[in-house]
């Protein structure tokens, strides 16, 4: 299905092809993660998440006592949206890594995108009158749950190099790409 792609995306206008190539998108993929470490990933980041989320609400109530009722900082309200923004990343970390042969650069700057486009409700919030307080809470939780995330799924469900089997016959087609050498991602 992968080289499918590739050879639909060829047939795309220059242009287009260059935002993939800005991406980094080539179709050339690592050795992906195995299930049970996506697994582990997830569950990792999901716990640590929730545990960054509830030590960040802590401390904001010590630091700024006038938001200690504030609703978004109770367990309940927050961790039932980190538990599928935490999922939803760790999904999107095996796709990364089947479509580019530098998935952490991709995935980091996917992050980054993600966690911006995150920050838009609490910027909503904050302008529709809640405290500033309780937001900057919230800003530095969905950072934290950004960060967590993150060096989990790139830590524990790392990807591998690709077999001597896969590249045999096509000489050089694991590390040739319109960047630098893929062995860095």
């Amino acid at each position: 299905m992968i080289r499918a792609l590739y050879q639909w995306t060829r047939r795309w206008p220059v242009w287009a092809r260059r935002g993939l190539d800005i991406a980094r998108i080539d179709f050339r993929s690592r050795r992906p993660p195995s299930t049970l470490s996506v697994v582990l990933a997830t569950a990792v980041a999901l716990v640590g998440s929730l545990l960054a989320d509830a030590l960040l609400a802590r401390l904001g109530v010590t630091m700024f006592p006038s938001i200690g009722h504030y609703a978004h900082l109770r367990f309940s309200d927050y961790a039932k949206l980190t538990t599928p923004g935490v999922v939803g990343a760790a999904l999107g970390w095996p796709l990364v890594v089947r479509v580019s042969s530098q998935p952490t650069w991709l995935y980091l700057r996917a992050a980054l995108v993600v966690t911006v486009v995150l920050l838009t409700p609490d910027a909503a919030i904050w302008y529709l009158g809640q405290p500033v307080d309780g937001v900057f809470v919230l800003v530095w939780m969905h950072l934290a749950i950004a960060i967590v995330t993150f060096l989990s799924m790139i830590t524990l469900a790392p990807v591998g190099r690709r077999r001597y089997s896969e590249t045999r016959g096509n000489p050089g087609f694991a590390r040739t790409s319109p960047f630098r050498s893929t062995d860095r991602a």
